[in-house]
């Protein structure tokens, strides 16, 4: 006898239940999926002990007519594909028959639908991949599904399941992710007699948002907007080398009409908003939750130079495009897509949000912490899910003085430094400093008002709460502030429309160099300073080898260099910016940088970390005084720039102190 043999039905849905049904929140996912392609309106989730005794979804979807939820349970049986080229425009969110077949063969599962065409219902009972029953029953519309004692006849599987309250918090993050790309729709999610999550329908994206997260994540949010790209695909005569570039030319009048239309929506955190993981990152592809490596790295792309590289951000995103643009057949569980232009899409998303952070330029603020009554008790918070971290409607932290400080020393201020010129008026004379030290008081945050300031008090003595200004959310008010001193000569104080603004002076100015660097050198005029005698760096093995990768972009960007022997390089000229003091910190900083991250970066991050590393060490330092002058022409000169939020290391530059939470502060309203 041969040893090759055909496995039972039952044994490979046991097979299959262990790729599609990882745990209770596999299931929840598969059979809510199953929910909102069958058009349903209102999805009711119920679990126990985190989905490991009960898992019920109910739906008023279309419902199955009795052949149908029979035949459902077939392997490989769906309503979503006919034939393989289904598979190339596929629309729905599930489509391969795998799930229910599967989730049978290791649960005690309860089949309740019924279509509109008939007039009663039918249950289906199955045990184990063992149908003990198929009766009518009186059912409305729409179909629910039961599964109890999941892994009941899989015990190795069940001993892999995590605690209770984690299992949970898997189910609670992912139902919260369909509750996100489906506005239009309820959807409730409860825990034996608790209810964690129930939503109603609204009309626009925003309003979900401040269903699920609350108005402390909302105000922290840039909404993107609809923003779209047409994708032009080149001729067959043009070489697949070629191709990436026909992609991201502009139309011509003798073009042909676009062949697909890529359109991306959603949120996203300022930058000084910054976590410490990816799991506040929601990403939708034609409305179905994934986890896709081209996404993630196209943010992380539009926040380089915004960001510090080991923080992220919190953003979610909709992409919509043609199904045949994207391939979902990739992965059992359906979380990971290929695009077939993925480097297309790759830059659509980066640029378009990083274009959208420009203009809005966002500005950080204070933060405090809300007033909580003695007896309050704290919220439940949820553990870790692999999708993403259960967000609670918390503020976020206050900025702390320490986090403001920027990179350098107080030991760089000597008088080698080469500073560049300030175009400044004469001044009259010193400016009286002032000290802020003390710590802001805490405030209780409340909704934002709206008027304007009144000069008269009521007869309290307190301003009334509709007369305080709006705060201002964008940084494209510093040109109108008015320097009133520096905090340890290092931050600078400015009044503005609303309220106060401190300004940390060295990475506003890093920030200021580093924009100037990066148009010379995109004009090819970058200006430099022939030294009087070459610098001599030894470099190692690793440090020769990187040197010998990034020459070319040290010239362009202002550096003479040449090889001096073996392992040794002679520095003959550098940026007119740089002093000779910081010159060779600069060339092993760059190296460094070469060696760890940008091995596998493109040329822009490359030349964008050689700009940001002359910008950083030609800025003027903390422990630095300015006078008036001075410091009103750095609040000029950071407003002209284009990204006035953060340093190119991903700093905060300003901070806002609203004059409502001055107010509440001096408890006047």
């Amino acid at each position: 006898m041969g040893r090759i043999r055909i496995l039972p039905d039952q044994v490979a849905n046991k097979i299959a239940a262990g790729e599609v049904v990882e745990r209770p929140a596999s299931v929840v996912k598969e059979l809510l999926e199953n929910s909102l392609d069958a058009g349903a309106t209102r999805v009711r989730v119920e679990v126990e002990s985190g989905g490991r005794r009960l898992i019920r979804i109910a739906d008023d979807g279309c419902g199955m007519l009795r052949d149908d939820a029979l035949l459902a349970f077939e392997r490989h049986a769906t309503s979503k594909l006919r034939d393989v080229k289904d598979l190339l425009s596929i629309a729905t969110l599930g489509f391969r028959g795998e799930a229910l077949p599967s989730i049978a063969s290791v649960s005690r599962l309860l089949l309740e639908t019924r279509a509109d065409e008939e007039t009663t219902g039918t249950a289906i009972e199955i045990a184990g991949g063992k149908m003990l029953r198929c009766e009518e029953a009186a059912l409305g519309r729409g179909t629910t599904i039961t599964v109890r004692d999941l892994f009941y006849n899989v015990p190795a599987r069940r001993k892999f399941l995590r605690t209770e309250p984690t299992e949970l918090a898997h189910i609670a993050s992912l139902v919260t992710h369909y509750s996100l790309a489906h506005p239009g729709k309820t959807f409730q999610l409860s825990s034996g007699p608790g209810e964690l999550l129930h939503v109603t329908p609204v009309a626009t994206m925003r309003e979900r948002v401040y269903q699920v997260f609350g108005s402390h994540v909302l105000d922290e949010l840039v909404e993107l907007g609809v923003r779209e790209r047409d994708l032009f695909l080149p001729p067959p005569s043009v070489p697949p080398s070629e191709a990436i570039a026909e992609y991201r030319r502009e139309p011509g009048p003798d073009d042909d009409p676009p062949t697909r239309t890529f359109r991306l929506t959603g949120f996203f955190s300022r930058p000084q908003v910054q976590k410490g993981n990816r799991n506040s990152i929601y990403i939708f592809v034609n409305g179905r939750l994934i986890r896709d490596r081209l996404l993630l790295h196209a943010l992380s792309a539009a926040y380089y130079n915004l960001m510090p590289p080991a923080a992220y951000p919190f953003a979610l995103l909709f992409l919509q495009c043609d199904p045949e643009e994207v391939d979902v057949n990739v992965h059992p569980s359906k979380t990971e897509v290929r695009f077939r232009h993925g480097s297309f899409i790759h830059d659509f998303v980066r640029d378009t949000i990083r274009e959208r952070l420009m203009e809005s330029r966002p500005a950080p603020s204070f933060s405090p912490a809300p007033r909580v009554a003695p007896d309050a008790q704290p919220a439940a918070r949820l553990p870790y899910s692999e999708f993403s971290q259960m967000i609670e409607n918390e503020p976020p932290a206050a900025a702390s003085f320490a986090e403001a400080a920027p990179e350098q020393p107080a030991a760089e201020t000597d008088a080698d430094s080469a500073l560049p010129e300030f175009a400044l008026r004469p001044t009259a004379g010193p400016t009286p400093r002032l000290d802020f030290s003390a710590p802001p008081l805490e405030v209780a945050p409340g909704p934002p008002p709206s008027g304007k300031l009144s000069r008269h008090l009521d007869m309290h003595g307190e301003f009334p709460p509709e007369a305080v200004p709006p705060p201002e959310m964008s940084l494209s008010v510093l040109s109108d502030l008015r320097p009133l001193g520096q905090i340890h000569e290092s931050f600078i104080i400015a009044a503005g429309r609303d309220g106060l603004w401190i300004i940390d002076q060295h990475v506003a100015h890093e920030r200021i160099l580093f924009e100037q660097v990066m148009k010379q050198r995109s004009s090819g005029r970058v200006e430099m300073q022939r030294l009087l005698m070459p610098i001599v760096i030894q470099l190692t093995a690793e440090q020769q080898i990187d040197y010998a990768r990034i020459a070319d972009e040290l010239h362009a960007t202002g550096f003479e260099t040449e090889p001096f022997g073996q392992r040794t390089i002679a520095v003959k000229a550098a940026p007119a910016a740089v002093g000779a003091a910081d010159l060779e910190k600069i060339l092993f900083e760059i190296l460094e940088i070469a060696e760890g991250e940008l091995r596998g970066a493109s040329l822009d991050d490359l030349r964008r970390g050689i700009c940001a590393s002359i910008a950083c060490r030609a800025a003027i330092k903390i422990n630095h005084h300015l006078d008036a002058a001075k410091m009103e022409w750095l609040l000029r000169a950071l407003a002209a720039t284009d990204c006035p939020m953060s340093c190119p290391h991903g700093r905060p530059i300003a901070l806002h102190y609203s004059t409502r939470e001055i107010l509440k502060a001096f408890h006047r309203m």
